[in-house]
């Protein structure tokens, strides 16, 4: 048996006037018909595939590139516009001055994760569309602020999580909300990829062409470093979040999704940064389990997530991520990663990966109903510029907020080293200075995330 779902249809609406902007007017959205012109801020890595993905989409230009390494772009135009006669794209390095070009329709931000949620702000602000990659802020605070400027701007925001536009977790989400496993009790996330040594690297000048004022943004000042540069700020934590925040960002939403639990009251986190003598700050080793509220439940009256990192040398879990050759991209590869989800319940379990799920049921563990299907998550967000209600639409930010704040939580009580309480009503710990200081971060002047958007 398969189950299937049509993935998820934007709800038809007007053209929508554009809010207050920081910049100046911004033309209104003209229609249906339109060319959406698009511009991508951060080219290293997953912007060139933000590129390739409006580039195949009908009627969608991207107009511009941003980026503070003036380095880059000389490469990526030639590979991605000169050589498929493609119209050269403006050039900014300053995201600043890109919002105040009013012939760019919506932004997709791929910078570091420091810098997610204040790119984001400023070019809703503007006006702009704003596709973020995840996880969408790089603490709880600056989560708190996107979500509430996305509420208040007419224009419309898209979380990272793609894996919410695939029928494959849409299905996923519906069997286990409709009762397939029974009581679903425990939720896991896998993230198991290979990350080797960063090694360590001198402090050195700035490189030409690099504006690293500007890369620095929010966070604290300090000496140029490549390995708090380039990929590698993903294990340094005034920019990353580590590989929890990293990959598992997508499998910590599915877990979330498919428990059906928003957040947390109770935290765990053990871990470390195991094996090497290297700059990372983050940890490649990382056990973080969430207790939630479950007054149906039977028995004790809550659920659980896990989520486990591992950064080297883990087992498959499940015959899900036994392929020597993947389907799935970067979420399970023949390189040995597992990368997905599993489900446990009063009636059986689920494997998930990003294309596929499979449910084994009984005490036998035979097999049940499965499902799969991909999506295109860009094509989603455009198709939502045309026709999308931010009202409706916007929504979205707020479910990749909550599944952000688990990383973040866990990461607080992994730093901290002991367990810690939350209040979901007051997003707070609970009579702990300590942790609640931790929801945020001291911004460096100018680059600070306004406290009323």
């Amino acid at each position: 048996m398969s189950a299937t779902m049509n993935r998820r249809q934007v709800l038809a609406g007007g053209a929508a006037g554009l809010g207050a902007m920081l910049w100046g007017t911004n033309k209104a959205w003209a229609g249906a018909n339109d060319r959406v012109r698009v511009a991508v801020i951060g080219i290293h890595g997953m912007g060139q595939s933000h590129i390739q993905a409006y580039q195949a989409l009908p009627n969608v230009e991207v107009a511009a590139l941003c980026d503070i390494d003036e380095n880059l772009f000389e490469g990526v135009i030639d590979k991605y516009f000169t050589k498929k006669n493609r119209p050269k794209p403006k050039t900014y390095t300053d995201l600043r001055r890109l919002y105040e070009d009013k012939d760019i329709d919506a932004v997709s931000v791929v910078t570091p994760n420091h810098w997610h949620t204040l790119a984001s702000i400023w070019a809703i602000q503007a006006g702009k569309h704003v596709s973020v990659e995840k996880p969408c802020c790089h603490n709880i605070y600056e989560g708190r602020k996107l979500v509430e400027a996305s509420k208040k701007y007419k224009v419309i925001v898209q979380d990272g999580a793609e894996q919410r536009s695939n029928p494959c977790s849409q299905t996923m989400a519906r069997f286990l909300q409709e009762g397939g496993l029974g009581e679903v009790y425990m939720a896991k996330g896998l993230c198991y990829k290979w990350r080797k040594t960063i090694g360590r690297e001198p402090d050195e000048p700035v490189p030409a062409g690099v504006h690293y004022d500007l890369w620095q943004g929010p966070a604290p000042a300090r000496p140029f470093n490549k390995n708090r540069f380039h990929y590698n700020w993903h294990w340094n934590w005034d920019y990353g979040n580590g590989d929890m925040g990293n990959q598992g960002v997508h499998e910590m939403d599915i877990a979330r999704w498919g428990l059906g639990v928003t957040l947390p009251t109770r935290i765990h986190a053990v871990g470390g940064h195991m094996m090497f003598d290297d700059d990372q700050t983050t940890p490649n080793v990382l056990l973080a389990a969430f207790e939630f509220p479950n007054p149906a439940g039977g028995g004790d009256k809550k659920k659980i997530l896990q989520f486990e990192v591992r950064g080297w040398i883990a087992n498959a879990e499940d015959g899900m991520w036994m392929k020597k050759a993947s389907t799935d991209g970067y979420m399970a590869t023949s390189a040995g990663n597992t990368v997905g989800n599993l489900f446990y319940g009063s009636k059986g379990y689920m494997a998930k990966t990003v294309g596929e799920w499979r449910t084994f049921l009984g005490e036998k563990r035979e097999p049940g109903p499965a499902g799969s299907g991909a999506a295109d998550h860009y094509a989603e967000f455009i198709e939502a510029i045309r026709s999308g209600d931010p009202a409706t639409y916007n929504k979205s930010i707020e479910e990749g907020f909550y599944s952000c704040s688990l990383i973040h939580l866990g990461n607080i009580a992994y730093r901290l080293g002991r367990t810690v309480d939350f209040d979901p009503a007051t997003m707070t710990f609970p009579r702990d200075a300590e942790a609640n200081a931790m929801l945020t971060r001291e911004y460096r002047a100018p680059f600070v995330v306004p406290d009323k958007v």
